[in-house]
């Protein structure tokens, strides 16, 4: 490690630095006014090279839903180092004084990012706890079943901001049981409706349609639309943000539009569930041209508070032993008991019935990842017959609907 170099809190001074520096490693346009709507100075650090930002990590302070609760979470964000400073062990300074730092807070018992190399989290205690369904649809080419005869609700079009109030009740509503969503402040709602044209990739602005039912809304869905034509004709792209839907008949009615639009013959998502419904509703589910990539990757901070944050498919009465090197009063075994109404998890001298590392908890703590799997890889050791796999699974798979 270069101790040359001093890892500090970061001040407002150092934001126009640190835009830059994510400008560089991300290789894109990052804009200071856009970022400073989120951004969170005291959570910031810096590694400093004799006045110059080289190394960033910050984390936003916002809740993340869990099997069966809702719990504070570290969301962090913004991780990396100038090309000019690589292999010299600042990542590693950047990520470990973090997670101490969280830790010693005592507020977040959970880490949560998403990984821009998946090779790099790992080391630091971060396990791959949810996949996505990439989607690109051919539109032209399925069919959902008919609407109902006498549908029980109507759509409205219009621009996000006017329907905000529509939009984040049903984000409200529906964000206790879904899990891998992220709470939404005043604040992060205007992130996320932000529409800069620099960010739209030539595409339209940002469009709503909200699904009213008889009692108020109860679906939502943004998308916006990049113009393409070949010389077969139209051939634009939806490019879809975002669906939110309280029941079948709203789920169905949104991607009915959604697939309906005007002049488009694809229709791209990449925010799916891996047991997204869509998959069940079209008759040609080939055209979706599914495929899997990562999603959210989980690092246990307070590793007997997280455990007992969240809820259990079945009940559970297991003995852990866990490894962490980083953040060593993790390290050792926990007994969980636990199920779907609540759970706690003490220290404990008895045996253990499964051993495994931080990072393989991680990995299962959303429900999506099977411990049976991980065990199976090797990863994880079963030591009794004791297999607490079907309880750490959850009734839907994590279904994270923004990239932060």
């Amino acid at each position: 490690m270069d101790e040359e170099l001093s890892v500090r809190p970061a001040t407002p001074a150092d934001f126009t630095a640190i835009c830059d520096l994510l400008g560089t490693v991300f290789h894109e346009e990052v804009l200071p006014d856009l970022e400073a709507e989120v951004y969170e100075t005291e959570r910031s650090l810096v590694a400093d090279d004799h006045g110059t930002v080289v190394g960033h990590a910050d984390a936003f302070t916002r809740d993340l839903t869990v099997p069966g609760a809702v719990v504070p979470a570290a969301h962090v964000s913004g991780v990396g180092v100038l090309p000019t400073h690589r292999r010299r062990g600042i990542l590693t300074r950047l990520m470990h004084r973090q997670l101490r730092e969280i830790a010693e807070a005592g507020r977040e018992p959970l880490a949560v990012l998403w990984a821009s190399e998946t090779k790099i989290y790992p080391r630091f205690g971060y396990g791959p706890a949810s996949n996505r369904l990439v989607l690109s649809i051919m539109n032209r080419e399925v069919r959902l079943p008919a609407p109902p005869a006498v549908p029980s609700g109507h759509l409205r079009m219009g621009d996000p901001k006017d329907l905000l109030a529509d939009i984040s009740k049903v984000f409200e509503q529906l964000r206790p049981s879904q899990v891998g969503w992220a709470s939404r402040d005043d604040r992060w709602w205007r992130f996320v409706l932000s529409d800069l044209k620099e960010k739209r990739d030539g595409a339209t602005q940002l469009r709503a349609v909200v699904h009213e039912g008889p009692g108020g809304p109860t679906g939502y869905a943004l998308w916006r639309v990049k113009d393409q034509w070949t010389g077969h004709g139209p051939d634009s792209e939806v490019r879809v943000r975002e669906v939110a839907a309280a029941d079948p008949e709203t789920y169905q009615a949104l991607w009915r539009f959604l697939l309906g639009i005007d002049l488009s013959r694809r229709v791209n998502y990449s925010l799916g569930a891996l047991d997204e419904p869509l998959q069940y509703l079209v008759d040609e589910p080939r055209r979706l041209a599914p495929r899997v990539s990562d999603g959210l990757w989980i690092r246990l901070v307070d590793l007997p508070a997280a455990l007992a944050a969240r809820r259990y498919l079945t009940d559970v009465d297991v003995v852990l032993e866990v490894t962490d090197p980083i953040l060593e009063q993790n390290s050792g075994r926990w007994r969980l008991i636990g199920g779907p109404d609540g759970a706690v998890c003490t220290r404990t001298t008895e045996p253990a019935d499964l051993a495994c590392s931080v990072t393989d908890l991680g990995a299962a703590y959303l429900g999506s990842a099977s411990l049976s799997t991980l065990a199976a890889a090797g990863r994880v050791r079963q030591l009794t017959g004791n297999d607490p796999a079907t309880a750490f699974r959850w009734h839907r798979q994590p279904s994270p609907t923004e990239i932060f």
